[in-house]
């Protein structure tokens, strides 16, 4: 088990099918918009099955947590844990009707006895959290605070951790940036401050997304690896900029699940990426 990157080859990844998908408490600016609507969690289901098995198509062994009808944010592996370099970290979640689902990811790692490290009380949640070789971004939101960010850098002193602060309002660092090769990344330039835009733009060739591709989460595509990315079908410019760079865009349907405030990133939590050659 290692990963050292957002976009090296994908080889295992956990997901959680959301049998019980539900808006029952609105916790971020997405379900707020759909919460009359609610989920059509058949639906969700059914697209969630189709990325299964198109992710299997491309060689990636998929894990799937159990599914408990307590936890209807549970398809959302990406925040209960990540993983940097050999170690898979757990922390606690953020929001009180999430609490508890690191207990099923805990109960399935010592099944298939893989170690983990626990951070227990401290609020880090996946989606804010962005790896790239040495460098860690670990966005600061409602779910994830400076002091544990501060912790993590004690845990991992060879990486560099940079806290990015963004307008908490887009969830997590993911909906608004991610790290497409060790040279771009997708960013919405109106959800930081002038600082931590001049950072990450001298950092990447960056490709923005526009307001309406941000709402839909044209940030949260995830990499499998070899320029090959997962992407809704509805963000044609954001796909179209990707394409033209070189990217190849496997479009898959999960628009019931976005309803929720999350996309593939959110979805998946990768353990295994190919380790690049030195």
């Amino acid at each position: 088990m290692a990963c050292y990157s957002e976009y090296d080859r994908l080889i295992n990844v956990i997901l959680c099918e959301p049998k019980f998908m539900k808006i029952r408490e609105i916790i971020n600016e997405t379900q707020k918009y759909y919460a009359d609507e609610n989920i059509d969690t058949e639906l969700a289901v059914k697209q969630h099955k189709t990325f299964i098995k198109a992710l299997e198509e491309k060689g990636i062994t998929v894990h799937c947590l159990p599914s408990l009808q307590e936890y209807p944010e549970q398809v959302f592996t990406r925040d209960i844990g990540f993983t940097i370099g050999h170690t898979l970290y757990i922390s606690a979640m953020g929001r009180e009707i999430r609490q508890g689902e690191e207990k099923i990811l805990k109960e399935w790692m010592n099944e298939e006895h893989i170690t983990i490290k626990d951070l227990q009380h401290d609020s880090i949640e996946g989606g804010d959290v962005l790896l790239d070789r040495k460098t860690v971004y670990v966005g600061v939101s409602h779910r994830t605070s400076r002091e544990a960010i501060a912790k993590l850098q004690k845990h991992e002193p060879d990486y560099t951790i940079i806290p990015v602060p963004f307008n908490e309002k887009y969830l997590h660092l993911d909906c608004v940036f991610n790290v497409l090769s060790a040279e771009e990344a997708i960013i919405y330039p109106p959800a930081f401050h002038e600082e931590e835009l001049k950072l990450l733009t001298s950092r990447y060739n960056t490709i923005e997304i526009d307001e309406d591709e941000q709402f839909t989460l044209g940030s949260n595509i995830l990499s499998i690896g070899n320029n090959t990315l997962f992407a809704l079908p509805v963000n044609k410019k954001i796909n179209a900029k990707l394409k033209e760079r070189g990217y190849h865009v496997i479009e898959v349907d999960i628009s019931e699940i976005i309803k929720s405030g999350g996309a593939f990133r959110c979805i998946t939590l990768p353990l295994d990426r190919q380790k690049p050659t030195p």
